[in-house]
């Protein structure tokens, strides 16, 4: 276990709790190193069907912690070599075939903006801030932003906001595709799990399939895609899911999944 970042079961739902305030929940090597912990336990774990990323004490997550980078100088390929060690489980992240929600509340800057974007729905408080603040300290973007941003905001607002390295606040934020829904702060974690727990009872098996088919599907021409919907379509019709689900149509039984519940 990991005391900067909690792990909590709520029913099937996991809840990732960044819990660093003395640094802004600042992205440092134990918070990165918990968060894998907590995304390879909601990989591995069948019996968690969402997961939660939010923070502690009204913040997200501040970004890289610059007091550490700036007293751990090292050679240019060793910081090479640590960016790409973040893509191991960044990747489990990003490609988790479990519906994955940020409750974001205050800031989520820097790294922290792209953890956000790395789920697949974030909710917010009026009070959340997002930016993409690499370029205010001669940097460019990590953790996957350069992936993410283009691809839910668009090409030319992905450079804005890159360039200009200006904050975002909540409204606009949902304006341009980042937020799903803005929500009070006193309601952000019931909000998230009740979300979360629409999807207790779906197939985890058909939502796995679809998010990594629909995660590829800017990247891949018309035909390739026909192809993966073929085969994912023949792995769920073959799935004990599938199979309960129609035979409570036939009997007129109600669905364990009735509806597209949010």
């Amino acid at each position: 276990m990991n005391d900067f970042v909690l792990r909590e079961r709520q029913g099937a739902t996991l809840v990732i709790r960044i819990n660093r305030p003395d640094r802004r929940n600042a992205f440092d090597l134990e918070v990165r190193e918990g968060i894998a912990q907590a995304v390879y336990e909601a990989r591995d774990d069948d019996s968690v069907r969402a997961v939660i990323i939010t923070g502690v004490d009204g913040i997200f997550c501040a970004g890289g912690d610059l007091k550490s980078l700036s007293e751990a100088k090292r050679p240019v390929f060793k910081d090479r070599d640590r960016i790409r060690r973040l893509h191991t489980w960044f990747r489990e992240l990003v490609n988790l075939e479990k519906p994955v929600i940020a409750a974001v509340d205050g800031p989520a800057f820097g790294a922290g903006f792209n953890l956000a974007l790395a789920c697949d729905f974030v909710l917010a408080t009026p009070r959340a801030r997002f930016c993409a603040v690499f370029g205010r300290i001669g940097l460019v973007p990590d953790l996957g932003g350069f992936f993410l941003l283009p691809r839910i905001v668009g090409l030319q607002r992905a450079k804005d906001l890159v360039f200009s390295a200006r904050e975002v606040d909540a409204e606009e934020a949902r304006s341009l595709g980042i937020v799903m829904k803005v929500v009070p702060a006193e309601q952000l974690l019931d909000e998230a799990l009740a979300m979360a727990a629409g999807y207790h009872d779906a197939s985890t098996e058909a939502l796995g399939i679809a998010k990594n088919i629909l995660n590829r599907s800017f990247n891949l021409d018309q035909d390739t895609l026909a192809e993966l919907e073929a085969s994912a379509q023949a792995l769920a019709l073959h799935t004990a899911y599938h199979d309960e689900a129609v035979a409570n149509f036939l009997q007129k039984r109600p669905l364990r999944f009735p509806e597209g519940k949010k």
